[in-house]
């Protein structure tokens, strides 16, 4: 089912939403990769607040190449996850409400997305150019020494991602080996 959601996502928004649904985001995402997210969780360690909100926030974690004359971004594909697992329990606890990248997710994340309420979306890999067609304005919030990796405020319309795993815990990963092992 293809729906259409505006940020920022609450968490009556999320309850809706079902692994293999397709969305179109539209509103404010953040970006942030592996060196922002180890400084972010520094920031927290050291008391201090983090420099974008969090609360009902989404995460794209995804490194822009250089943006061409005329274009807010370049190439704004998708990374792994699996290298912020370690920090995304910790976001999630303090409302962060979505986060959009590729791949599995470990059980630790898994079970911060049920307590918490939120979601884990995918983007297409490989898709990039696509991507930040989407992507209507891109400014540096933090970090900006870290080229690439900075954290970004994305404006997106009609962003397109898949809900990966759900509120209630449902994987798509998971589900959609189940199902493909069942054809004929």
């Amino acid at each position: 089912m293809k729906k259409k959601l505006t940020t920022p996502l609450t968490k009556e928004m999320i309850q809706d939403l079902h692994a293999g649904d397709v969305v179109l985001l539209t509103g404010t995402i953040y970006t942030a990769r592996d060196a922002a997210h180890k400084r972010m969780i520094e920031t927290l360690d050291a008391g201090k607040e983090l420099p974008i909100p969090i609360k009902n926030t989404i995460l794209y974690y995804m490194g822009p190449t250089p943006a061409r004359d005329g274009c807010p971004i370049g190439s704004a594909g998708p990374t792994t996850a699996g290298r912020m697992d370690r920090y995304a329990p910790r976001l999630l606890d303090l409302g962060l409400s979505g986060m959009i990248a590729k791949g599995k997710r470990n059980q630790e994340v898994k079970d911060a997305v049920v307590r918490n309420g939120a979601v884990y979306f995918a983007a297409v890999g490989g898709a990039g150019a696509l991507l930040s067609q989407r992507i209507k304005r891109s400014i540096v919030m933090a970090y900006d020494d870290l080229g690439t990796e900075a954290i970004r405020k994305l404006k997106v319309e009609d962003f397109p991602v898949i809900v990966v795993m759900d509120s209630q815990g449902n994987d798509l990963y998971e589900t959609a080996v189940i199902e493909y092992q069942k054809l004929p």
